[in-house]
């Protein structure tokens, strides 16, 4: 498998897309091309090359900056599926699960949308804490240890700023050394790493605790995120 990252709206909301590609066959998908004025070239390019036989597009969530781009990229491409949630547009399959894509094989992946980012975790929109808590510390936990982490944003170094305020363990410290000298951080980092530098993983963390207050981990969440918020 071959995972090509797609910046987006770079120094403003710091999106990717993904292309995803099996190297034997060639089979390819489009994950979140929310902006097709970034990611139809690139598309065209590797269409054109011969590289990449192009079958669907894939949405985390509906999200204008994840599925916002379904209609411009179906004009160019009418022959793709949609694969993503009910509300997102133009879905031709639905999968059971929710708001992330996980690949398995010789390379595991998942593609975490805006649910988990590095170092971080997204807003509580349109769900809860408890959601949050079960997204993150029951199903991508879940998730072998090594498998690679990519998230809908880059984020990263504006989280690591929160993770050090609430923590200084030496997983947070490394994180921290990383992000000084590399811009982007998607596919870099594992599952595995994140239960080790993500607090809102870390959810019995003795000192994640003494930060918020807090004990049950629903509610350790719930003042995570709003400390978060507040910065």
């Amino acid at each position: 498998m071959h995972v090509q990252t797609i910046p987006m709206w770079t120094g403003k909301s710091n999106n990717y897309a993904y292309l995803v590609t099996d190297e034997p066959t060639k089979e390819s998908v489009i994950i979140d091309p929310a902006n097709p004025e970034e990611v139809t070239p690139v598309l065209k390019s590797k269409l054109a090359a011969g590289e990449i036989k192009l079958n669907a597009i894939v949405n985390t969530h509906h999200h204008w900056d994840h599925a916002g781009g379904n209609d411009e990229t179906l004009k160019v491409f009418p022959h793709l599926q949609v694969i993503g949630g009910k509300d997102c547009k133009h879905v031709t399959k639905t999968p059971a699960h929710g708001e992330t894509w996980k690949i398995d094989g010789a390379q595991r992946a998942v593609f975490t949308g805006d649910t988990l980012f590095i170092g971080g975790c997204g807003r509580f929109f349109e769900g809860t804490a408890a959601q949050m808590h079960k997204a993150l510390n029951v199903t991508l936990a879940s998730l072998p240890d090594d498998t690679k982490v990519y998230s809908g944003h880059e984020y990263t170094k504006s989280n690591v700023k929160f993770l050090l305020a609430v923590s200084n363990s030496a997983a947070i410290k490394r994180l921290h050394d990383f992000t000084k000298n590399n811009q982007q951080t998607q596919g870099v980092f594992t599952i595995g790493d994140e239960k080790a530098h993500n607090v809102f993983m870390r959810l019995s963390d003795p000192e994640v605790l003494k930060a918020t207050g807090k004990k049950d981990p629903v509610e350790v969440m719930t003042a995570l995120r709003e400390m978060k918020n507040a910065m």
